[in-house]
């Protein structure tokens, strides 16, 4: 029995390690393993930019990959959440009856609703942000050097 607090709580904690993935499809989910590659992009990002600093090109692409995949995660926990419990048991628990308690929403859920939300909102508008600010300084700098 898929429980979904468990899966939005494991979305949005777990998911950019493909966690919710695994509870819910098995380990021989393929989404599940390849979703670390992003997140490993992106710490590799955040490495490479505290080494090299801001102005490190390859860093400014990378980390807004980490950004939305946290935030896919977290709308992944959103969606899991606001799922009506019939037909969360009838895609997870198909055996269970309609009105079996893994598929009914709780506070637990609602809150793990409410952290994805707000967690989720805040990393997708930064990362946005931060590859729109990259840029377009980058742009300048490069018309800086054609008006010279």
């Amino acid at each position: 029995m898929k429980n979904k607090t468990t899966a939005a709580w494991l979305a949005f904690f777990g998911g950019p390690v493909g966690l919710h993935r695994f509870y819910l499809f098995g380990r021989d989910d393929l989404i599940g393993w390849l979703l670390p590659l992003p997140t490993a992009l992106g710490v590799y990002g955040f490495a490479r930019m505290k080494t090299n600093g801001v102005d490190d090109p390859l860093g400014w692409i990378l980390v807004p990959v980490l950004g939305f995949t946290i935030a896919a995660c977290a709308l992944n926990a959103i969606v899991y959440g606001l799922m009506a419990p019939e037909k969360w048991n009838a895609r997870f628990n198909p055996s269970a009856p309609v009105d079996a308690e893994p598929g009914q929403t709780n506070w637990m859920t609602v809150g793990a609703m409410a952290v994805a939300l707000l967690i989720g909102t805040t990393i997708l508008m930064s990362s946005i942000v931060f590859s729109f600010q990259t840029y377009f300084e980058n742009q300048v700098e490069e018309a800086r050097k054609i008006s010279q």
